[in-house]
């Protein structure tokens, strides 16, 4: 596990995207794995400018996102879909088509889940995989458990993972209690593993996720066992190590 710590929330977006950029760059029909919330937006931010300015090409890629809410459609403006519509799809050049999010509109988590990863193994896999980190140390929607869940799944979302997404809703109540996510073998599966983490709230889980023993308490802490993976923490998050 290779841990960089950037000067500030700046310097790790840029860090960040200039890693995925390289990807593309050198593979121009890679397949990304992508993550939402707050810290990867200004990865994002910054690969929509390099796409802008003719740095990067997004035409030949394909990309499927960790994870969805459960009871909402790709056009609610609280689903990921439109997060990365929003965010990132909507401002580079990529085939719209190519970009995959699980449907959270089906509550048959069967007919959505085996299927996702079917498409992962059909595409050749994962190239590049972005995450973000919960306070928990929840990666995807994977939650702290007993065992590390393999492929992806319906999850019963935590109390506190509830409260901390509340933050981009009008209240707690409304955000969703279950999600469909990617498991801990589906991310393991990828050939490279990218973690963006920013803030000193952050800190505690980055040392016990990547300094402690790995278990699925700690669901990122699995990463310490992957063969390439690289963690960006700005100096803050990183406090703690």
């Amino acid at each position: 596990m290779n841990i960089v710590i950037a000067e500030d929330y700046d310097q790790m977006s840029r860090i960040a995207a200039d890693t995925i950029a390289e990807c593309v760059r050198a593979l121009p029909d890679c397949v990304l794995g992508l993550a939402t919330g707050s810290t990867p937006i200004g990865t994002y931010e910054c690969l929509v400018a390099d796409c802008s300015a003719g740095k990067v090409d997004f035409s030949g890629v394909s990309t499927f996102n960790l994870d969805e809410y459960v009871g909402l459609a790709g056009d609610d403006p609280q689903s990921y879909r439109y997060f990365m519509d929003q965010h990132l799809f909507d401002h580079v050049n990529i085939d719209k088509a190519s970009t995959r999010v699980p449907d959270g509109s089906n509550p048959d988590a069967a007919a959505v889940c085996a299927p996702y990863d079917e498409a992962i193994f059909d595409a050749g896999g994962i190239d590049l995989q972005l995450l973000g980190l919960g306070h928990n140390g929840h990666i995807g929607f994977n939650e702290p458990a007993d065992e590390f869940p393999v492929g992806t799944h319906i999850v019963d979302l935590t109390e506190r993972t509830i409260e901390a997404n509340s933050r981009l809703f009008d209240s707690a109540d409304e955000v969703p209690r279950q999600a469909y996510t990617m498991g801990i073998g589906t991310i393991m599966g990828a050939r490279a593993v990218l973690v963006v983490v920013s803030g000193e709230d952050k800190a505690e889980t980055v040392k016990a996720a990547f300094r402690g023993p790995v278990r699925p308490e700690v669901p990122a802490s699995v990463l310490q066992l992957h063969p390439n993976c690289t963690v960006i923490c700005d100096r803050a998050a990183a406090s703690a190590l």
